[in-house]
């Protein structure tokens, strides 16, 4: 790259190589080898290989003369446009557009129609009006919309950055717009990228570029991207001209976390690249000052924007329902028509002359009566074509923008401490808020908090419960204080806590921090002043730096332990195993990550020179004097810990939850356990004071003077910045970190930096992270790991090169870090395991020459790097494991409540550990006490299928079928409100191993007809594509209505393959958020939105619709009974403009604002009875069965309307209109009381436009009647109203017609709210009774309701015969592995199962069937327990081997406390 290009050659070259498959004649001698050894097979090959990449060169050397000869020339621009229109388009293409809906192209049909001289019924000019107005109204929608589009647009296109010009040879600004690809791009800091371009130059030494991904992902953190291999070890600013390599890389695609490619040199030689050298659109440069990339993607082809696929279109359930009710009303119009048309061939037959109306064409011959009826049978289509509602769609679309407009701006669903309220992306699916029948959540940040908080841990086998910690977690929870009151607080009632402050690291001591120039979009609506206490109004923008997160109070033994460690470390003391393992798993959690460290100024700068440290004053002597003292004042320490570390923990856990972890330890050596533990109790006494005034007295000076704080962390997961903050609560600061080095200061103030020679990557095939350092003291090559204990626990080395002590002492170490794991992950803590491997430096230097050619690597990049990462990870030296609390969203057990109470059926679909999931799911309440919990995991076809038919078999034995209760007119009668027999709740767990069995054999309908009797279900283990698989098998096959709701961009295929999708704007990102419907930010707020909002929008537009229907059947039969008495001649009694004006003006206001304001149950009332949602969960608003009833009551309502003005007007001599006008006026006064009578909630707004459709009706027609003089000849609507106003008759006529035909509803309506009324009748009267007395009827409504359905658990019979029935399969009275039962013990109790199964090894799957106990104290224990991060109760005494299964079944009420998912019963192993 020292010399410049020569524009004609390379540019030959390139085009002949790449795009015209051509070799270049003067740059490069013909490939003889290609053209002898098969040429056409070759270059098949070739085109291939080249055809699926993208091939990119330098724009320089062909500049704007010679761009045609560029090849880039093809590729998109960076100019988006997401509008939709053009000016010269907007016409032709909207109407395109609108034609799509079939009741468009009906009415302009029938418009056309009315141009037929033969057919029509009103003037052809009058009937395109309706039709014109309805396609007008739309347009101006839709012009509106792509106007506020093309607008967005213009900003970004016109936004400038900096590309490189030959002609000037520096870099200019330009447009957004004019940026092409092959373009050299300058980027300042703070500033956006415009398109996704590779990294060719940092200002960064070490070749690194710092990005905020909030605009395309959300998340907060930065991230590095590193220039392209060959480019970082620039000194001096980047010359684009000597650029002249080629780069093939992957077509465009929407994966933001994949990019392959490599770029080809003049010399023939391939550099790779990937996503870690992309910098994406929209993403901004921090803490770079600037960086040069080339153009790799454009506008629509950047991965943002093919992202970007914006609001998705969905019909509704009540769309749906509509579009069949419309065919109804089709085939009821070819009724109407076809009598018409039949009537009028028999009336014209029964003339024995032609009447003189009847007009013979110009050759004399007269139309046959078949053919007259034909005509007539169109004729009839036009005069009754407003029964198909054309003003329904246009109505539905306003009323859904209302009722967007609502939820936006509700209160309740606006989160102050993120600034955001509801998103509502989809705007068309509202009312199937209201109907939701299943709900499938993610549990990570959907469930919880994504806050991770570090809650305990153990090392090198001991566990450290940080009780401190716990209990300043529940101070924290109760009292709602900030910071400095919180440390006050703390101060005085935890006097302990005093010892270890120095080395707690406090929110307060950081100053605020705030982005600079940040592009986040902020919520506009409610502007508020936060909550004092809980989040200032300069709040930290840092990812992962909440108060809660940052806090750590340390344990105090731990504490002291990881003092003397460092101490030791310091002084070069002799290395003991448990000393180091102390320091080293501490140096762990600060060394392996990725966090960054910033300063706290704006605009944050990367730390990468450790700050200057004050001396300690302090001596090496002095610290090895110190140390002395140590030793002699921790000698009973000592001896206790020889004899059982264990009886420590238990002593001091005595009188708290930690008995789980006591009894295990304590079975450990259980000889001298009361002797140590008095001992303890005089070490804790005595020589603790003097130990840890010893210690202060090393560390007080040190660290008051050490500790930094002008840095924060950047971090790209809440579990890294858990970690690094716990370190940094024992002393272990992270500094600074480069690429190359990372340096940390010891507790005593000691900096070492590590040379950082390589970091692996946290990957779902490996699950673990690496980094391998060169140690400054020892020199060592030592890597440390991190990662899940399923995979850590194998990789470990069990030999110790024929130490037998050794070797039991680390196999001692992994058992009881196993059950510490056991117990953290079933209190619903998330597990890691520290370990650490030291390499020699002949080994690494193999591995690292074998890592270099991986990273070197075109072709399978990934998995070489992958397969070398695990080469290197093997034979680790366990130091420890994690155990940290990603703690449940306020509100969240609440919403799951009332949302099973509202007949939701709730799935939890997860990749955590089964463990992990139940506990979650006991703790938010998916799982109940009272439940019966089936556990499926299993390896094999056949036994997956038999577990799933004997379950079965034992679910339908104790389930009673709930028939559903049968309704007329929501009134439902006595004999059909029989209480039924209690009956029990079933819970399911699975995971997604015997997920892929179920998909993949055939299983399908089995595990749906299981499910179907669980209220809850658990998948764990779940890739996102079994997420969505087992979405759309529920949605497809059950025929329900289906809501998924996550956070992350695993839970995007959930969301979007579910009827409803909802993403919560989160820690893990906003891909969620851009693929759902709904977007909010908390899941509490997911009882609102579907108990009252859901219900709301249900009712109200199902409400609507139907009165849409019944309105046009009501107003169309009128002129059908008309026909009657004209002669079936399709003339009409009402003029033709109010006839239009009817439904488009006077009748269309009101059923508007109904559909958007109407409440039929207040909000609070909705809330407190959650069981009032399953009225729109069963459609019974709208359905078949009600669409018919209101047909049939519009016609009933026709008949009144027409025949009581007949009867009153029969035998006069009154002209047509004269007759008409008075129908016409009573038709609209029952129309709109009708919906008065529908109308749950008045108004002003309402009560103004109902007097105001007939106030217009009135003013409308007098003005007409006495302006039109030849309007409609040969009749004449001339100063017809004016003389009714007259008439006494006329107003007789409008107030007993609406009385008579309303009657028979208010009947109805009278008798539902006297004989038993339904559950929303009851609420609606409770809401009319004062604030008490609401209260009183609402506990006797909810009192009723659960003495009805019984409690949730079987009666002791049916428990009885369920456990009769399933004990002649319990081959083993199987406990959990935390219960203490090795494997070995189970052999002894295993009983043949070769009769049941056809010998079924215990690996091939697992049946557990878990019953809880019946008393309300157990559950309310456990809930509050496991709410503050107590370990659950475990068995108080264990079974020996050799036990007999039966007697521990017998006695499980005193051996159990029942508390966890984990504690079976009794259970199989098939």
């Amino acid at each position: 790259m020292s010399r410049k290009i020569v524009p004609g050659c390379f540019s030959t070259m390139v085009r002949k190589k790449y795009f015209f498959k051509e070799t270049c004649c003067q740059c490069g001698a013909p490939d003889t080898e290609i053209q002898n050894e098969e040429p056409k097979k070759r270059e098949k090959v070739r085109k291939k290989k080249i055809e699926n990449k993208r091939v990119i060169i330098s724009n320089l050397p062909f500049g704007s003369k010679k761009w045609k000869e560029n090849p880039n020339r093809y590729y998109d621009s960076n100019e988006i446009k997401t509008t939709k229109y053009t000016i010269l388009t907007f016409l032709p293409k909207n109407i395109y557009e609108q034609f799509h809906r079939f009741a468009n192209i009906y009415f302009v049909f029938i418009a056309m129609l009315n141009f037929v001289p033969v057919v029509n019924a009103f003037q052809p000019e009058v009937s395109v009006i309706p039709i014109c107005v309805i396609m007008t109204i739309t347009a101006i929608k839709d012009a509106w919309e792509d106007f506020r589009r093309y607008k967005l647009d213009k900003e970004i296109n016109h936004m400038g950055c900096y590309i490189y010009s030959r002609e000037e040879h520096a870099y200019v600004e330009k447009c957004w717009k004019d940026v092409r690809v092959g373009d050299f791009v300058q980027l300042q800091c703070n500033e956006i990228i415009p398109a996704d371009m590779l990294l060719l130059y940092s200002s960064d030494q070490n070749g690194i570029c710092h990005l905020e991904t909030a605009n395309l992902d959300g998340e907060t953190n930065l991230k590095q991207r590193q220039v392209v291999m060959g480019f970082s070890s620039q000194d001096t600013v980047y010359e684009p001209e000597f650029f002249q390599n080629i780069i093939i890389c992957e077509m465009p695609n929407n994966d933001l976390n994949k990019f392959t490619g490599y770029m080809e040199q003049p010399n023939h030689e391939q550099v790779g690249f990937n996503i870690e050298n992309l910098l994406l659109r929209g993403c901004t440069i921090r803490n770079t000052e600037a960086a040069v990339g080339i153009v790799i993607y454009a506008g629509h082809e950047t991965k943002a924007m093919l992202n970007n696929s914006g609001p998705r279109y969905k019909r509704s359930r009540i769309e749906q329902r509509m579009n069949m009710d419309i065919f109804i009303c089709v085939g009821l119009l070819f009724v109407m028509c076809l009598v018409g048309a039949v009537g009028h061939g028999i009336w014209t037959g029964n003339f024995w002359q032609h009447p003189p109306y009847d007009v013979p064409d110009k050759n004399g011959n007269f139309v046959s009566p078949v053919l007259a009826g034909f005509y007539m049978f169109l004729t009839m289509i036009i005069l009754l074509q407003i029964l198909i509602p054309i003003s329904l769609y246009v109505s539905i679309e306003l009323v859904k923008m209302g009722q967007v407009f609502l939820i936006h701006n509700d209160i309740d669903l606006y989160d102050e401490e993120a600034g955001l309220s509801i998103q509502c992306r989809a705007l068309t699916i509202t009312e199937d808020l209201g109907q939701i029948q299943y709900i499938f959540s993610d549990k990570t940040g959907t469930l919880t908090e994504n806050k991770m908080v570090f809650r305990r841990c153990t090392v090198d086998g001991i566990e450290f419960p940080h009780q401190e910690n716990d209990r300043r977690l529940k101070t924290r929870k109760e009292f709602n204080l900030d910071n400095e009151d919180f440390a006050k607080l703390q101060h005085f009632t935890l006097p302990p806590m005093n010892l270890e402050r120095s080395a707690t690291y406090k929110h307060s001591t950081l100053r605020s921090l705030r982005r600079c120039q940040s592009d986040r979009v902020h919520f506009q609506g409610h502007a508020r002043n936060r909550s004092v206490g809980q989040h200032d109004s300069n709040q930290s923008q840092v990812a992962f730096s909440s108060p809660i997160e940052k806090d750590v109070s340390p344990d105090s033994r731990l504490l002291r332990r990881v003092r003397e460690a460092a101490l030791q470390t310091e002084s070069f003391s002799p290395f003991i195993h448990t000393k180091t393992s102390f320091t080293d798993f501490f140096l762990a959690l600060a060394i392996c990550n990725t966090v960054l460290v910033s300063t706290t100024t704006e605009p944050r700068q990367r730390v990468t020179i450790p700050p200057p440290i004050k001396p300690a004053g302090i001596t090496l002597e002095r610290i090895n004097q110190i140390f002395q003292r140590l030793k002699l004042a921790s000698l009973s320490q000592s001896f206790s810990s020889s004899q059982s570390s264990s009886c420590l923990r238990a002593s001091l856990s005595a009188k708290n939850t930690e008995e789980p972890l006591a009894v295990l330890e304590s079975c450990d050596n259980e000889t001298n356990c009361s002797a140590s533990s008095r001992g303890q109790e005089l070490q804790d006494k005595g020589s603790t004071d003097i130990g840890i005034a010893s210690l202060d007295e090393v560390f007080r000076p040190v660290t008051n003077q050490s500790l930094p704080t002008d840095f924060c962390y950047e971090a790209e997961s809440p579990d890294e910045a858990a970690l690094v903050y716990a370190a940094r609560a024992y002393g272990f600061i992270l500094v600074s970190r480069t690429p190359e080095q990372v340096t940390v200061q010891l507790p005593q103030g000691t900096l070492l930096t590590f040379d950082i020679l390589y970091t692996l990557g946290f990957d779902s095939v490996r699950k673990r992270m690496s980094v391998v350092v060169r140690h400054p003291l020892t020199k060592e090559i030592v890597v440390y790991t991190k990662g899940a204990d399923s995979v850590i626990m194998d990789l470990l080395d069990n030999s110790s090169e024929g130490d037998i002590s050794i070797e039991k002492r680390l196999k001692r170490i992994k058992e009881r870090t196993q059950k510490h794991l056991d117990y953290y992950a079933r209190d619903g803590l998330r597990t890691l395991c520290i370990a650490k491997k030291v390499l020699n430096e002949d080994d690494f230097q193999k591995w690292a020459s074998f890592r270099q050619e991986a990273e070197a690597a075109i072709d399978n990049r990934e998995q070489l790097l992958i397969e070398t990462a695990q080469h290197l990870e093997t034979k680790f030296t366990l130091l420890g494991a994690t155990g940290i609390e990603d703690r449940l969203q306020d509100g969240v057990r609440d919403t799951i409540v009332s949302l099973r109470e509202a007949g939701i059926k709730i799935w939890m679909l997860t990749g955590d550990k089964q463990e992990t999931a139940v506990n979650i799911a006991y703790s938010c309440k998916l799982l109940n006490q009272r439940d019966t919990v089936f556990t499926i995991n299993t390896e094999n076809k056949e036994t997956c299928e038999s577990l799933l038919n004997l379950t079965l078999e034992e679910v339908k034995k104790n389930y009673g079928y709930n028939k559903p209760q049968r309704k007329f007119f929501d009134i439902i009668p006595t004999s059909f409100s029989v209480s039924e027999a209690p009956r029990p709740e079933f819970g399911l767990v699975i995971d997604g191993q015997t997920l892929n069995i179920i998909f993949q054999g055939g299983l399908e309908e089995k595990f749906l007809e299981l499910t179907q009797h669980c209220h809850s279900v658990l998948c764990c283990r779940s890739t996102p594509l079994q997420k969505s698989m087992v979405v759309k098998l529920v949605r497809r096959q059950l025929k329900v209505m289906t809501l998924s709701i996550g956070d992350g961009a695993n839970d995007v295929s959930m969301i979007q393959a579910a009827d409803v999708g909802i993403g919560i704007s989160g820690q893990e990102g906003m891909q969620a958020v851009m693929a759902s419907d709904f977007a909010i930010t908390r899941f509490k707020h997911l009882k609102k939105l579907l108990l009252v909002h859901g219900h709301w929008c249900y009712a109200r537009l199902a409400k609507m619709v139907i009165y849409f229907f019944y309105k046009n059947v009501c107003y169309v039969n009128l002129l059908f009974w008309y026909q009657f008495f004209c002669g079936f001649s399709g003339s009409t009694m009402v003029d033709y403009w109010q006839m239009i004006f009817f439904n488009l003006f006077f009748t269309s206001v009101p059923p508007l604002l109904f559909g958007a304001l109407d409440k039929d149950v207040s909000a609070e009332t909705l809330l407190r009875l959650p069981e009032l949602y399953k009225n729109g969960q069963n459609s019974e608003i709208y359905n078949l069965s009600t669409f018919i009833i209101t047909m049939l009551d519009a016609f009933y309502q026709s008949l009144v309307c027409f025949f009581v003005p007949y009867l009153m007007y029969k035998d006069s001599d009154i002209d047509v209109f004269s007759f008409g006008n008075p129908i016409n006026t009573v038709s609209l006064l029952t129309i709109l009381l009708h919906l008065a009578l529908e109308m749950k909630t008045w108004t002003v707004l309402q009560l103004v436009t109902m007097i105001f459709s007939v106030a217009l009706y009135i003013i409308f027609s007098v003005i007409y009647s006495a302006a039109c003089l030849v309007c409609n000849p040969p009749t004449n609507p001339y100063w017809i109203m004016e003389r009714q106003l007259k008439d006494p008759v006329f107003y007789l006529l409008c107030l007993i017609t609406p009385v008579i035909a309303l009657l028979p509803r208010f009947f109805i309506f009278s008798l539902r709210g006297t004989f038993g009324a339904s559950l929303i009748l009851k609420a609606q009267q409770v809401d009319k009774l004062p604030k008490g007395q609401q209260d009183l009827e609402i506990q006797k409504l909810r009192s009723r309701k659960e003495a009805s359905s019984g409690a949730p658990v079987a009666s002791p019979a049916s428990n009885d015969d369920l456990h009769q029935s399933i004990n002649h399969l319990c081959v083993s009275p199987f406990l959990h592995p935390a219960a203490a039962l090795s494997h070995r013990d189970t052999e002894n109790h295993r009983v043949s199962a070769s009769d049941i199964l056809g010998r079924k090894t215990r690996e091939e799957g697992y049946y557990f069937f878990n019953r809880w106990a019946e008393e309300e104290s157990a559950a309310t224990d456990f809930s509050a327990e496991h709410s503050s991060g107590h370990h659950p109760l475990v068995p108080s005494r264990e079974t020996a081997p050799g036990q007999d299964g039966g007697n521990l079944t017998k006695d499980y009420p005193n051996n159990f406390n029942y508390g966890s998912h984990q504690r079976s019963l009794s259970s199989a192993t098939l």
